[in-house]
């Protein structure tokens, strides 16, 4: 196993831009700028409830998960035609390049669209379509992860995933998102069970508002394979413990936790207790457009307010993601080859 070199801290902002990472928590709605929002609002006739983009700006005021998801699905109103879809994309998966993202799986809503009358087919093209169009231009790998919505039914997942199912060549997995508290992960067992039958790769949110109960719940009825969020598994020692012997990755979301009020400072993010006890932490942006920052700018706060972490903590992070990642064995292989290059360049500059 490869130990970082030490690299002084005035010196980490410089590492965390340029070391190459994976982005394993984004919400591709989530990415939507209040600009590009105003832009496809014209473009497709859509009247939003904001006069201007500095108006919905001044609404990104968020007391808990439920007053931003409010705000979310308004600004989702928007997307309407394939080409929406592959212009929100191909605009994250632009800046995700930029930001050293070698690989990034991208979660999206399709009942958020499908409820409006958009079709299955016209969200997956779009999106598969800016996937592969990012590949080739920019060299950034992407795969889409489906998410089905918590406070629906599980009927409605079925539903969702029956209309998905001519499509699945262009989703590697499914995922469980939206309004946590009172929706338990056991709530979808089923619909989970028949997309393991399908091959599919399974991740969940739990553990961001919801209790630990919300993770073992994951871990043991849907069988998820990472954990989104999962930051409160710190008030259960036994499952801080199964998360670290199993190597069930975390998928962190600093600014999110911090514009969402799950920790009052980012100083008090327990980001550093997590790689310490052990755990596959890493860190990802969930909601961009709407929570302060791309991944870079993540990692550069979250630094900046815990001076605890270090260039090992960095390596160690990057490392993670890449380890968790769902692409083929080979490919994470080279770009932790491609991460132990960029300290090691780091260290003699």
């Amino acid at each position: 196993m490869f130990t970082p070199p030490p690299i002084a801290r005035e010196r980490l902002p410089a590492l965390l831009a340029a070391m190459p990472k994976a982005e394993l928590h984004i919400h591709i709605e989530g990415s939507l700028e209040p600009e590009v929002i105003f832009a496809l609002a014209q473009r497709n006739g859509v009247a939003l409830p904001y006069a201007d983009v500095e108006a919905l700006r001044r609404a990104y005021a968020f007391s808990d998960l439920q007053s931003f998801l409010d705000i979310y699905y308004a600004g989702a109103s928007v997307l309407l035609h394939e080409q929406d879809f592959y212009d929100m994309a191909r605009a994250y998966l632009a800046q995700a390049a930029m930001d050293n993202v070698a690989h990034a799986e991208v979660f999206f809503d399709p009942q958020t669209h499908t409820a409006r009358g958009v079709s299955m087919e016209t969200v997956v093209r779009g999106l598969h379509r800016a996937c592969v169009d990012a590949r080739a231009e920019l060299g950034i790998s992407s795969s889409l992860i489906l998410c089905f919505l918590r406070h629906l039914s599980e009927e409605d997942a079925f539903a969702t995933l029956e209309q998905a199912m001519p499509l699945l060549e262009h989703i590697v997995g499914v995922g469980l998102d939206s309004s946590e508290l009172g929706h338990p992960p056991e709530k979808f067992a089923r619909v989970f069970a028949r997309c393991r039958q399908l091959g599919l790769r399974l991740v969940a949110h739990a553990g961001e508002e919801g209790p630990p109960a919300f993770i073992w719940s994951a871990l043991d009825v849907l069988r998820v394979e990472r954990i989104d969020h999962g930051v409160q598994a710190v008030h259960d020692a036994a499952l801080m413990r199964r998360l670290a012997q199993d190597r069930i990755a975390l998928t962190v979301c600093p600014l999110s936790n911090l514009k969402l009020r799950v920790f009052p400072e980012l100083s008090q993010h327990n980001l550093k207790r997590l790689l310490d006890a052990g755990l596959a932490a890493t860190v990802n942006s969930d909601d961009p457009a709407y929570f302060g920052g791309y991944i870079n700018e993540n990692f550069t706060q979250v630094f900046a307010a815990v001076p605890q972490l270090t260039a090992h903590d960095a390596w160690q992070l990057a490392h993670n993601s890449f380890a968790a990642s769902f692409a083929p064995e080979g490919q994470r292989r080279a770009w932790q080859d491609r991460l132990v290059e960029c300290f090691e360049a780091h260290a003699r500059a």
